[in-house]
Formats: structure tokens, C-alpha cells, sequence
């Protein structure tokens, strides 16, 4: 198979937002009036992103659903996408369940594919992410306000417990695991509430590498600080099965762990019920969890409400 039969045959669709899609040297995209263009990109790199056995269509989806979690940050609509991957062969059976895995998540979120790039070489995947908003109603990190309520999308954990569990720190059963293994493998990006956040959030971010990393990055591009309240941080529902651990590692899961794809998205005070309705409205379980202080620093309040010392703030690939 040529790399060109490769892109035909796993790659090639019918696009519905371009006048030009794969097959010449440069995608034309249509663009909205008074609309501003977000892009952004991500790699996955076989055994720091994902461990190289992984089931090829989890794979494919979860290539693009990370990136659609930052347009879901940004407040954006996602509409186009361009995929660059390294491969050490190319096998037709995994090409096939990757690009079903990758085309599932492109149609769920309404998204063409519209270029990108084939090699020989590790398996690495690289997907760049397009998408419109509104001029002015970008979600920015940079537009958090003092007294601002600090908000979850929902709870965190799932994943870093799915991926103990695979390190052999920790032994969950089947059912939870199963549970936990979605998370990880196939994150669901929270487009339709960063749509609805528009003109209501004043920051945002997807929590990527941890809660403490990604709310670190808001609270320097805003010049502020943060108090988060540890007894209002929705976790996952089976964080008992982590009692193996010690106090110090299940908090580090918890707020460094990575991999959740929730957002974190700061508020006006007085949006407060509008966003809980946001909530029941979309079906997620928002949670409003500190709040935005002069102080700088981000300060972790235990269940007794006592000051928290956190060594590892989350993941860094130069660390």
C-alpha cells in the first residue's frame, strides 16, 4: 500500500465545511462572517501519551477528543481538523479501527478532516483542531476576575485510576476498571457547555495534565490566585478503591493526575444559579469548588478546612 492508497482508502471523505479537502496541497476552508478562527494542535507519542499496544480505535478517538476539549475550552465550535501520524508499518487492520475510532469522534462533534501527513516512523499522532467563535466571545485564561467562583465539569480521577491500575499500583475489579479505562481511553470533550459558557465564563481551561497544573496556567495568564476547598472537588465515585495507596499518592491522583478533560472555567458570583441550571440543562454535574483571591499562589483547603501541602502540581514532559 502506497502512502497515497493509505490516505484514500482510510482517510478520504466527503467534508462539509470546505470548499477544498484532502488531495491538493493546502485544504480551502469557509470561514463566517465576523467570526474569529481557534486552533490548536496536540500530539500523542506511543509510550508517553498512550502504551503502544493500545486498542486503535480508543486511539483514534481519543487523538481528536483531546483536541476537541480545547476548542471546548476556548468556547469554540469545532469544524476542522488535520491529522499528521508516524507509523511504523502500515497495517490495513489497524488503519481501519483507528480511522473508524478517529471518524466516530469527527462525526459525534461534527468535524471535517481535511489534510495532514503519513511517515514511516515511531508511532506518533498529530492532529490539529479548527474551530469558529464569535468575535469577543473567545474564553480566554487570561480574563479571570477577583471574587470569581472556581467550577469543575465534573469529577476527576477515572483516568488516573485506570492508568494506576494498568502501572500495578493499585487493583480494581473488572466492572470498575471498565468504568474508569473509558475515561482514560475515550474522553468525552465537553463542547456543548464551553458553547454555553460564552459571555457567562470569564477563563477556562481543559484539565489535561491536572487540576493544580491547568488552574496554575489561568491564574498566572489572569495575575491572580486561587483557594480550592478539597471536600467540594467531585471524585470519581470509586476513589475508595484506591485505599491501597497512602493519603499523599490518592491526593496526588486527584489534583495531578491528568487525562480527565474536564473543564475548569472560573464565574462571576452572580452567575452562580445560572450555571447550575447550565448544568441540569446539559446533564453534567458542575461544581463550584474555590474561588479567585488577590493572594498569588494556589492554596488547597482540606476537609477540615486546613492549609494542604502539595508537592507535585502535575504532569510535565521535561520533568
Amino acid at each position: 500500500m502506497s502512502e497515497f492508497d493509505l490516505i484514500r482508502q482510510h482517510f478520504t471523505r466527503t467534508t462539509r465545511y470546505t470548499e477544498l479537502g484532502i488531495g491538493d496541497d493546502a485544504a480551502l476552508i469557509r470561514v463566517g462572517a465576523n467570526m474569529e478562527l481557534a486552533i490548536s494542535a496536540d500530539m500523542l507519542v506511543a509510550g508517553t501519551h498512550f502504551f503502544a499496544d493500545a486498542d486503535p480505535y480508543q486511539l483514534g478517538w481519543k487523538s481528536l477528543a483531546v483536541n476537541l476539549s480545547d476548542m471546548a475550552a476556548m468556547g469554540a465550535q469545532p469544524r476542522w481538523a488535520t491529522l499528521a501520524i508516524a507509523l511504523p508499518a502500515a497495517n490495513p487492520a489497524w488503519l481501519t479501527e483507528f480511522s473508524r475510532g478517529f471518524f466516530a469522534c469527527a462525526d459525534r462533534f461534527v468535524v471535517d478532516l481535511i489534510g495532514g501527513d503519513t511517515t514511516r516512523g515511531p508511532l506518533t499522532i498529530s492532529v490539529q483542531i479548527m474551530g469558529e467563535v464569535p468575535n469577543g466571545l473567545a474564553i480566554k485564561r487570561s480574563g479571570a476576575q477577583l471574587g470569581d467562583q472556581i467550577w469543575l465539569s465534573g469529577p476527576l480521577g477515572y483516568a488516573a485510576l485506570a492508568l494506576a491500575h494498568l502501572q500495578a499500583k493499585i487493583k480494581l475489579d473488572a466492572d470498575t476498571f471498565a468504568q474508569c479505562a473509558s475515561a482514560l481511553h475515550a474522553p468525552q470533550p465537553r463542547v456543548a457547555l464551553g458553547l454555553a459558557l460564552r459571555g457567562i465564563a470569564t477563563s477556562a481551561i481543559d484539565i489535561s495534565d491536572g487540576l493544580l497544573a491547568d488552574l496554575g496556567h489561568v491564574l498566572s495568564a489572569s495575575n491572580l490566585g486561587a483557594k480550592l476547598h478539597l471536600n467540594q472537588l467531585p471524585q470519581a465515585s470509586h476513589w475508595p478503591m484506591a485505599s491501597s495507596l497512602k493519603p499523599a499518592e490518592q491526593l496526588k491522583l486527584l489534583l495531578a493526575g491528568g487525562d480527565d478533560y474536564e473543564l475548569c472555567f472560573s464565574a462571576p458570583a452572580a452567575a452562580h444559579g445560572r450555571i447550575s441550571q447550565l448544568g441540569s440543562t446539559l446533564g453534567l454535574p458542575l461544581l463550584c469548588v474555590g474561588e479567585m483571591v488577590a493572594e498569588r499562589g494556589l492554596a488547597v483547603h482540606g476537609l477540615a478546612g486546613e492549609m494542604l501541602d502539595i508537592k507535585e502540581a502535575g504532569f510535565d514532559h521535561f520533568k
